[in-house]
């Protein structure tokens, strides 16, 4: 049976937050697949094998207006239990012939809401409790048959539900976790009311992936680009695993890693035998980016940049059949690669924006489909050391997109000796186990200085450290003060050409993790 049968079909109508749907009903041990709201039932039936019900995503239209994106007629003709979150709460109150209208106060951020009527969807729950808003409309009146389950102060039926017919609709985001209970709402539904199978764990994924690697692979050989990242590790993991020699592991040196990574990506790659071939293609890469300040063009040019070194290497050791890469589902979400009608494009990752089209017919990309999480709980199952699979994420592109403006060999070694000098303290201070991911960042940007008595006229260097649990949402990492002053004490005396150092208090949203 298919790890992905007796899941969830989640319909993305371009929430920001559709992908944590997704994430937190797999972390039920429940198959959820992501898909456009244009998805026909046979769509939705070969992405979900006997799929148990349906799940609604928010969105930024009114749900009231003329050709905004409406509820799939297969969706209520399918009889499936079916739950509307916020732009898809409206959708299913306007067809069950409810109403919809603009609130006379929107409401955003952490709100109260009590429950009136438990039912199934709020079973065993607090009658009082905290939800995540962010909405401008709301149901003025809900559909004959609906019972009223939940309300705030500016939204009477802040949840309601078909209680026989599975359909309900609450108009706040329980996949957020400023939702209290919100795991607990979503578990109700998917196993108490859908009763989907919790068939979703790494082992099956395992299983799965190294059977469908084996019949789209053959007898061909693979290039795997390897950056010694956890995702490309995990991607040769499985790989290796799936058609063993088959597959030629490529490392290349593009000239903005950190420092002494270069080296230990190859240590890495030859402890576990996989033949790895190591290219230095630094020249290669700064001359094409020289004068390049773009983010998206820097982004794009990399991408193309490997697939030109990786096709390269490919005609100096025979025939290679495919390429591979460590492409993971928020690389695809940020790149607008989902396939969902007015998805916005964040920025191109390097192995999703800058392929040519030759190569994306030859692609293996095992780990499309998982988030970060699952690609470790993966990694450990294959065996993968903890110093691989725990490793702190590092962006294909490298430290080009850290060193914002031109990219030159001088700017990035400066970037390098801040960035060593960052992390080296963190780890003195016992804190890099709560951080998911630091790093400096080098700015175009000059600023008088004095040192010695003497002006300067140097760069400047700004310090990101995130906590988080998805990558997809981020806050920003409270360190120590005396901390931070240490760090910028010796960036300032120890690297050449910096004489200012900030650190960035910004949250994902609004901004990224990443500068670029």
């Amino acid at each position: 049976m298919s790890h992905a049968s007796g899941g969830i079909a989640i319909l993305d109508y371009g929430s920001q937050t559709a992908q944590l749907i997704a994430r937190r009903v797999r972390e039920l041990g429940v198959y959820a697949a992501l898909l456009p709201y244009t998805t026909t039932v046979e769509q939705a039936h070969g992405a979900v094998p006997d799929l148990r019900g349906v799940i609604l995503s928010g969105g930024p239209p009114s749900a009231y207006e003329a050709g905004a994106p409406r509820l799939p007629d297969w969706v209520l003709a399918s009889e499936l239990p079916v739950l509307g979150i916020c732009y898809g709460m409206q959708l299913v109150t306007l067809a069950f012939g409810g109403e919809v209208a603009p609130a006379a106060q929107h409401e955003y951020g952490m709100t109260p809401i009590t429950i009136v009527k438990p039912g199934k969807l709020f079973a065993g729950l607090e009658t009082t409790q905290t939800v995540w808003m962010s909405h401008g409309d709301r149901i003025e009146r809900p559909p004959d048959g609906f019972d009223v389950l939940a309300r705030s102060d500016n939204a009477p039926f802040a949840a309601i539900g078909h209680l026989e017919r599975g359909v309900f609709g609450v108009q706040f985001h329980p996949e957020v976790v400023h939702t209290e209970h919100g795991a607990a709402m979503l578990r109700n539904f998917v196993i108490g009311v859908c009763n989907a199978k919790t068939g979703w764990t790494p082992e099956n994924f395992i299983d799965a992936s190294v059977q469908a690697i084996r019949e789209q692979v053959g007898a061909g050989r693979v290039l795997l680009g390897m950056s010694g990242g956890v995702d490309s590790a995990v991607a040769g993991a499985l790989i290796h695993r799936a058609v063993g020699s088959q597959l030629v592991p490529v490392f290349v040196n593009h000239g903005m890693l950190r420092q002494g990574e270069a080296d230990a990506v190859v240590q890495m790659g030859r402890s576990l035998n996989w033949n790895l071939v190591a290219v230095d293609a630094t020249e290669d890469f700064l001359d094409r980016l020289r004068g390049v300040t773009d983010p998206e063009e820097k982004r794009v040019i990399i991408g193309t940049m490997f697939a030109e070194v990786f096709e390269r290497e490919a005609s100096r050791q025979g025939q290679l059949d495919w390429l591979a890469q460590g492409t993971i589902y928020p690389d695809v979400i940020e790149s607008a690669g989902t396939g969902r009608p007015g998805a916005r494009r964040i920025k191109s990752h390097h192995n999703v924006g800058g392929l040519p089209d030759r190569l994306k017919d030859r692609l293996v990309e095992p780990l499309r489909d998982l988030f970060k999480d699952e690609v470790r709980a993966v990694g450990s199952l294959l065996g993968l050391p903890d110093t691989v699979v725990w490793r702190q994420p590092f962006p294909g592109p490298g430290l080009s997109v850290r060193c914002v403006g031109q990219v030159t060999w001088e700017r990035l070694e400066v970037l390098r000796a801040a960035d060593f000098v960052f992390l080296d303290e963190l780890r003195a201070a016992g804190v890099m186990d709560s951080i998911a991911q630091a790093f400096a960042v080098l700015l175009p940007v000059r600023s008088v200085g004095v040192m010695g008595d003497n002006r300067t006229y140097d760069e400047v260097i700004v310090l990101r450290a995130v906590t988080t649990t998805d990558f997809m949402t981020a806050n920003w990492a409270r360190l120590d003060h005396d901390l931070l002053a240490r760090i910028s004490s010796r960036i300032v005396n120890e690297v050449k050409g910096v004489n200012r150092v900030m650190y960035d208090i910004s949250t994902k949203p609004p901004a990224t993790i990443e500068w670029e």
